[in-house]
């Protein structure tokens, strides 16, 4: 399933006299998108080494993780579980997790805290049981994101991600550290006090003097959105034909936007903004829109 792919890099003409393309890791799959994919990888190949048949994984009630785990784990024939954060619901979202056969639990949010302790409640006796941490989270994530700068121009002055826990981050900027680039890492937090992402990536890279983190645009919060940042999704896919989600991208798209109207880079610069996928995650906000 998780054959090479190398997902296109894309002009984009909505920044004014300014050279910006988008890494489209948003075509690589519909439902295991982005750096889902990337994520997911390396785990289901240490999954499949250690002769694992059932993958448990964690997330909330719109997680792209797990539409993106259930997927991988049915093409795969692997079972899958995930533990829900939160009151039972019905949604989109969880309806793909179900059409693909992952049972979920659905976890108070103070039991959800401690993850490793719900897995071992439920599956330490079970042998063919194989955590993933929320999101994807960890090592292996980290290996498959650093993947992508490979796959792009040696000479990028810089390149944008969103984050929410840092892993796709760190994945870039280990890429950058191993192939001894030049290029600046600037990273968009989508949640408030989002600057221990620094320390996540540090965890990784060892140090993050080619990272810059952006933590003003997080628009309220994790999820949360503002009229403005409505509009300017409105305007940006209205204007591009490029689909972005309220969650990460848009904040993302938004925050370059903004530092390229305030000059922020020098003439000429070569920027790369990473499209990560999670465009599912406008199911649940189609009443913004409306």
């Amino acid at each position: 399933m998780f054959v090479a792919i190398h997902s296109p890099l894309q002009s984009l003409n909505f920044f004014s006299g300014h050279q910006v393309m988008v890494k489209r890791d948003d075509l690589i799959d519909p439902f295991i998108s982005g750096n889902k994919w990337r994520k997911l990888k390396y785990i289901l190949a240490e999954a499949n080494q250690n002769q694992k048949t059932h993958l448990v994984t964690f997330g909330g009630t719109y997680s792209n993780h797990l539409v993106a785990a259930a997927a991988a784990c049915s093409r795969t024939g692997l079972k899958s579980t995930a533990f829900v954060r939160g009151e039972p619901a019905e949604n989109e979202m969880l309806l793909l997790c179900r059409l693909y056969g992952m049972q979920l639990i659905f976890t108070d949010r103070l039991s959800y805290k401690n993850k490793t302790l719900l897995f071992d409640q439920h599956f330490g006796q079970n042998q063919d049981a194989f955590f993933v941490d929320e999101g994807g989270a960890g090592a292996h994530a980290v290996k498959g994101c650093a993947e992508i700068i490979a796959e792009l121009p040696a000479d990028i002055d810089h390149l944008f991600c969103a984050a929410g826990t840092g892993t796709t981050a760190a994945g870039l900027l280990k890429g950058i550290q191993t192939h001894q680039l030049k290029t600046k890492l600037h990273v968009i937090p989508v949640l408030k006090g989002g600057d221990f992402i620094a320390d996540e990536i540090l965890k990784y890279t060892g140090n993050n003097d080619q990272l810059t983190l952006h933590t003003e645009y997080h628009f309220g919060g994790y999820a949360k959105t503002t009229p403005v940042l409505i509009e300017f999704i409105k305007q940006f896919v209205a204007h591009t034909g490029l689909m972005i989600d309220p969650v990460y991208t848009a904040k993302m798209f938004y925050a370059l936007a903004d530092l390229l109207q305030n000059h922020y880079f020098k003439p000429n610069a070569k920027i790369v903004a990473l499209h990560t996928g999670g465009l599912l995650g406008l199911l649940g906000m189609k009443d913004k829109f409306s």
